[in-house]
């Protein structure tokens, strides 16, 4: 297996009340740009935390300040034990880091950027040779050290650059992104290789964009325009964070009827949802005949309303929206 190849856990530092990162009132401007708005969050040891919201919503910038690359405006942090403001080197080394674009340079060989990586961990002389084996074993690699990188598919770039991430046994990662331009197969592979991480007691602090890929987190924030909207655990995401209720309606020609849709009494929003199109309303019993009663005008062919579990995607959409919509805008 990839991660019985990759980790072996080893102690780095105490980390008070099993907790691997926390923020406090952590803001960045840049100029009057508010990039990241006072937020707070902690992060427990070996958990799978999701860090979630549309581009621009601060996701990376967040990321970029508990790594130790720039320095908040205001508030504060730590990150395995060590303070984001004063210890930023102590952060880099004891941490795993790999960036939507696989953290990899294409015009080396898949020898040279493993021995690049080495370096840049300081990996001990005398243990370079084995660690080399380990990534190139795990990512299945053999025979192929001197090929370039850029030949490389997406699912192997993958695992290569997690392989690299993991070369100084971190405790805590960070994965910006780590699935986006994959197919869905190498996705599911890669979160299984996720989940056994977690398992053997690393943290695994991730940001994606796919909510299929969310509902693998135990605990996970919204952030929109700098600031979080929501936080919990996938149901509490599901139950606690959406206040309305939420209706599967199914028909033909989906797309075409949307507009349509939301503007029927008692709809607060809707959109597509696959074929289908997911109605978010205030009083289920009241909307439910008056789409029933719209869907028999129109020739929709087969259609159903079904009162249903909002999904996390759901939950994403409405929670946005209902901050656009009571919000001041803030920059």
């Amino acid at each position: 297996m990839f991660v019985s190849c990759i980790l072996v856990i080893g102690y780095l530092k105490t980390i008070m009340d099993n907790i691997a990162v926390s923020v406090q009132n952590l803001e960045k401007k840049f100029g009057q740009f508010i990039a990241v708005n006072k937020i707070d969050f902690e992060v427990k040891q070996g958990e799978i935390f999701g860090f979630l919201g549309p581009n621009g919503a601060g996701k990376s910038t967040t990321i970029r300040m508990l790594c130790g690359i720039i320095p908040p405006t205001s508030g504060s942090g730590q990150v395995g034990g060590y303070d984001i403001t004063k210890e930023q080197r102590k952060i880099k080394e004891h941490i795993g880091y790999m960036s939507q674009k696989f953290s990899l340079y294409n015009d080396l060989t898949i020898e040279e950027n493993i021995n690049f990586y080495s370096g840049i961990y300081k990996i001990p002389k005398e243990d370079k040779i084995e660690r080399f084996k380990e990534v190139i074993n795990a990512a299945g690699l053999e025979g192929m050290e001197s090929n370039l990188t850029s030949t490389l598919a997406g699912g192997w770039k993958q695992r290569l650059a997690l392989g690299c991430a993991l070369l100084h046994k971190p405790r805590i990662i960070f994965l910006d992104e780590p699935t986006s331009g994959v197919d869905p197969i190498t996705r599911a592979n890669f979160w299984g290789i996720i989940k056994k991480l977690a398992e053997n007691g690393v943290t695994v602090f991730v940001t994606t964009h796919y909510m299929d890929e969310a509902e693998n987190c135990n605990r996970m924030v919204l952030i929109y325009h700098g600031t979080i909207i929501a936080r919990g655990t996938p149901q509490e995401m599901k139950t606690k964070c959406m206040k309305n209720e939420v209706l599967e309606i199914t028909l033909s020609n989906a797309q075409d009827w949307l507009t349509a849709i939301s503007k029927i009494e008692g709809v607060k929003e809707a959109a597509l949802f696959g074929a289908s199109i997911h109605a978010v309303v205030y009083d289920s019993k009241k909307a439910m005949p008056a789409i029933k009663e719209f869907l028999q005008k129109i020739p929709s062919g087969e259609s159903s309303v079904n009162k249903i579990l909002p999904s996390l995607e759901d939950v994403f959409v409405s929670s946005i929206e209902e901050y656009d919509r009571t919000e001041p805008k803030k920059n």
